[in-house]
C-alpha cells in the first residue's frame, strides 16, 4: 500500500476517473436494488450458483462497458473470488455483487465495487451500497471519503475497548484456514469488547475507515474482497499488514486492517 508520487496532470485525470467510477457503481446498485426484497428460494448448490449469477450479470452488463470506456488499456479481472498478484499494467478488479449471498437472503449487507489497480497497487475504488445511497470512496494520496465528507479511522489505543470484526471462510475453504479463522475469533473474543463475524469483508471495512469499528482481519481471501477496503483504510489514515504485522500484498495469507493505536495489539492476539 506504498504511495507513488503522481503529476498534477495525472492526479486530476485520476480524480475524474473516480468520480465516474462512482457514478458506475451506482447506476449498478440501482439495477440490483430493483432486484432485492424477496429470499431467492433454491433447492441445490446448482440453483443456488445461478441465482448469484444473475446478481452477478445484472450488475456487469451496466458496469463492464462503462468502465472500459473510462480505462480502454485497463485488463478486467474475470473472476472477483481470485487472489494473488495481477500481471503488469492497470486493472479493473470488480465484486458486482459484494454479499451477494446476502442479496439473496434479503439481508441488508452488499455492495457494488470498483477498484482501479496499477502496478499491483490500488489506486481508485467506489464501494456504493445501494440500501443506504452511500458511496465511499478513495483515491491513492488524495484521502478517503464518504459522499464527499472526509473519512478518519478510530483514535482508539485499547484493543479492551474496541469493536473488531472478520468474515468467514469460504464454504470450499482449506481446513487448516476454517480452523486458524475460529481460533482468531477465539482470541479476539479474550482481548477485544465486541466481536463481529459477518460476511462481507468490505462493508466491515468501510467501517474500519469511518472509524465505527477498530480493526478487521481475515485469512486467505480474494482481491476484490480486499482491495476496495485497504485502499479506503489506508487513505483514512489506518493500517494495513498481514496478521504478523507485515507489509499486505494479495499474495499475502491473511490480512489485518485497524486504527493505529490498536494495530500492534491486534497483531500480537491474532500471533497467539
Amino acid at each position: 500500500m506504498s504511495e507513488t508520487p503522481r503529476t498534477t496532470a495525472v492526479a486530476a485525470s485520476d480524480a475524474d476517473l473516480l468520480d465516474q467510477t462512482a457514478i458506475a457503481v451506482r447506476a449498478a446498485g440501482s439495477a440490483l436494488r430493483e432486484r432485492f426484497g424477496e429470499v431467492v428460494r433454491y433447492q441445490g448448490r446448482e440453483e443456488l450458483m445461478r441465482a448469484l449469477a444473475g446478481n452477478d450479470e445484472t450488475a456487469l452488463d451496466i458496469l463492464r462497458p462503462r468502465l472500459t470506456r473510462l480505462s480502454p488499456d485497463a485488463g478486467w479481472v474475470e473472476d472477483e473470488l481470485d487472489g494473488g498478484a495481477l500481471p503488469p499494467g492497470e486493472w479493473w478488479v470488480v465484486d458486482p455483487a459484494e454479499g451477494n449471498v446476502n442479496h439473496l437472503h434479503a439481508l441488508p449487507e452488499w455492495a457494488v465495487t470498483a477498484t482501479l489497480v496499477r502496478e499491483n497497487q490500488p489506486v481508485l475504488t467506489a464501494v456504493h451500497l445501494p440500501l443506504t445511497g452511500e458511496t465511499y470512496t478513495a483515491l491513492a494520496g488524495a484521502g478517503a471519503h464518504l459522499d464527499g465528507r472526509p473519512l478518519h479511522v478510530s483514535p482508539t489505543a485499547d484493543l479492551g475497548l474496541s469493536i473488531v470484526a472478520t468474515s468467514q471462510a469460504r464454504p470450499d475453504e482449506d481446513e487448516k484456514v476454517v480452523r486458524r479463522v475460529g481460533s482468531s475469533i477465539t482470541a479476539m473474543l479474550f482481548d477485544a469488547l465486541v466481536v463481529r463475524t459477518a460476511v462481507p469483508a468490505t462493508l466491515h471495512l468501510t467501517n474500519v475507515a469511518a472509524g465505527r469499528i477498530d480493526a478487521f482481519w481475515q485469512f486467505a481471501g480474494a482481491r476484490a474482497d480486499l482491495l476496495p477496503g485497504a485502499l479506503l483504510v489506508t487513505e483514512a489514515g489506518g493500517r494495513v499488514s498481514d496478521a504478523q504485522g507485515r507489509p499486505w500484498t494479495p499474495q499475502s495469507e491473511s490480512f489485518l486492517a485497524a486504527a493505529p493505536g490498536v494495530h500492534a495489539t491486534a497483531v500480537a492476539t491474532l500471533s497467539r
